[in-house]
């Protein structure tokens, strides 16, 4: 577990640089600051930032030079006491251009602002699209102009959006901030405008500087595009605060909290009781009363459904029900060994019930993920898994109360849409560095990749020796276990994040904290389930 959490501080440290030491030094030549010192300026000081997408596009676009957290910095963190979502574009990779992935991430802060009714921050410094990829991101429903769409539905829900425009903001990038209820920018190292110098010059024959063109007097003075002026990005990051620090209070949710206490493990004591080893057994309760506070965990149908763990609890002083996977080998009361990691059909049933309950109690729900699966074979069919299954998928899909998911271990097939995967819409989800997501194992997806290449390779007449099929097996097999990398996951925004084990806990309590601002309109309904 220290080599992984080594390898995701060193994949963070580099992250955290962006383009590159040389980039920030010619932002700092410019009079800028980038965009992780913008934010850590504009937060309150000594307060926590929960970031998301880190590691947006890790090993994507390698062609053409990365493109390092997506060129563009998100997280949750507070402003003048309010808790917001910032987005900041990075100037250092790619002058901020936009990538398909950057898209993908603009998009996903937007929905979590929505999701929980918190304030929008936005920090631009962008050249607009990267053109010669503007097939992936201009066109398509969540592309590019999605976020336009988004800015205008968050201004009708009453969600506040703030915007300093504190580089090049370009083309119909130029809309995000001047949708926002107020627009400030920076002069001289600010502009806005729907085309630039050369493109005007291009287009109708004007010959204009970029300043006059769109500069921070021309729209503060002439075209009333933007609201105010500064002079430096402190000053304007400073205006921001001020904003802030005077707006009015919503009605919350209403979601439970109480004087937080030390969870029932250390964060050392945590990690060490994880096992690395995805195929090694290890008492889940052990992880659950680890995160919660003072280990006092209230354990739902104890002796029932054993392979799932469900039960209510405190976190940070806030109630959390919790259904996670138990990974030690259980025994039903008739005898029955039931494998650790896999959902049989009591414990589907079990969770069904339980995840009903909290939403009829306005609890929010925890989902530790270390899943192989739902039980297979004729036993487990004659005796009805699949409608269990679609009982249990049915409540938590409908559940109108806020969900987080964290994948501890494994994450395999339909286990993984069973335990609130990133299709049924989690508040927050974030993997542990030892967590791998696929359609299954490692292994078995890769004997069975290496069955169909075999036999395609037969057809076309071609012998296959077992070096043959050695040779194959471990290609495929490092193809594989390179995509089941929580990385991978996170690059693709499949996952919020790969965080160390020690920060569930924060992100859980500022997760609910932010889930509060948002009350629960929609009454809980599961429709027809199998039964």
């Amino acid at each position: 577990m220290e080599g992984l959490l080594h390898e995701l501080k060193e994949k963070y440290e580099h992250v955290k640089l962006g383009g590159g030491a040389k980039r920030i030094e010619k932002e700092h030549a410019k009079g800028k600051l980038t965009a992780r010192e913008r934010i850590d300026y504009l937060r309150d000081k000594n307060t926590d930032f929960l970031e998301v997408g880190a590691f947006v596009a890790d090993g994507m676009y390698e062609e053409e030079g990365g493109c390092p957290s997506g060129g563009v910095v998100t997280g949750i963190g507070y402003v003048s006491g309010r808790m917001c979502m910032i987005v900041a574009n990075d100037a250092t990779v790619k002058a901020g251009a936009w990538f398909p992935m950057t898209a993908k991430k603009n998009l996903r802060a937007q929905e979590i602002a929505m999701e929980n009714q918190i304030p929008a921050i936005y920090l631009v410094d962008s050249a607009g699209v990267f053109l010669p990829m503007q097939n992936e991101i201009f066109p398509d429903k969540e592309h590019f102009g999605r976020q336009f769409r988004n800015n205008a539905k968050m201004s009708a829900m009453g969600i506040i959006q703030v915007a300093a425009i504190m580089g090049s903001c370009v083309a119909g990038g130029a809309y995000l901030p001047i949708m926002s209820d107020e627009a400030m920018i920076v002069d001289k190292t600010g502009s806005i405008f729907l085309a630039g110098s050369y493109l005007v010059k291009s287009a109708i024959g004007e010959t204009i500087d970029n300043e006059t063109l769109g500069g921070a007097t021309t729209h503060c003075e002439i075209s009333g595009v933007t609201d105010n002026k500064y002079d430096t990005d402190q000053d304007c990051l400073d205006a921001i605060r001020k904003i802030f620090d005077k707006i009015g209070h919503n009605p919350t949710a209403g979601f439970d909290r109480v004087e937080s206490h030390k969870s029932g493990l250390t964060g050392d004591e945590l990690i060490g009781s994880f096992p690395t080893e995805r195929v090694k057994p290890y008492d889940m309760l052990q992880i659950v009363k680890g995160l919660v506070d003072a280990g006092d965990f209230d354990e739902y149908k104890e002796d029932y459904g054993k392979t799932l763990i469900c039960g209510t609890a405190r976190i940070d002083g806030w109630a959390v029900g919790i259904v996670a996977n138990q990974r030690k080998i259980v025994k039903t009361a008739k005898g029955e060994m039931q494998m650790g990691g896999v959902i049989y059909s009591d414990s589907a049933d079990k969770a069904a019930r339980f995840i009903m309950n909290c939403n009829q109690r306005k609890i929010p729900l925890v989902f530790l993920q270390d899943v192989s699966g739902f039980m297979v074979g004729s036993k487990a069919e004659h005796g009805g898994i699949i409608k269990d299954g679609a009982k249990m998928v049915n409540a938590m899909a409908n559940s109108v109360v806020p969900k987080f998911t964290f994948i501890l271990g494994n994450s395999y097939g339909a286990g993984n849409y069973a335990m609130c995967g990133k299709a049924y819409d989690p508040r927050l989800i974030y993997s542990w560095p030892t967590a791998q997501m696929a359609v299954m194992s490692g292994a078995a997806a890769a004997n069975t990749l290496l069955q169909i290449k075999v036999a395609g390779l037969k057809k076309k007449g071609r012998e296959i020796t077992p070096e043959d099929e050695k040779e194959l097996l471990d290609e495929i097999t490092s193809k594989y276990n390179e995509e089941l990398s929580p990385f991978y996951a996170a690059s693709r925004l499949w996952v919020d994040g790969v965080i160390d084990p020690r920060e569930t806990r924060k992100v859980i309590s500022m997760g609910i904290e932010a889930a509060n601002h948002a009350p629960i309109t929609e009454r809980f309904n599961v429709g027809v389930i199998q039964t």
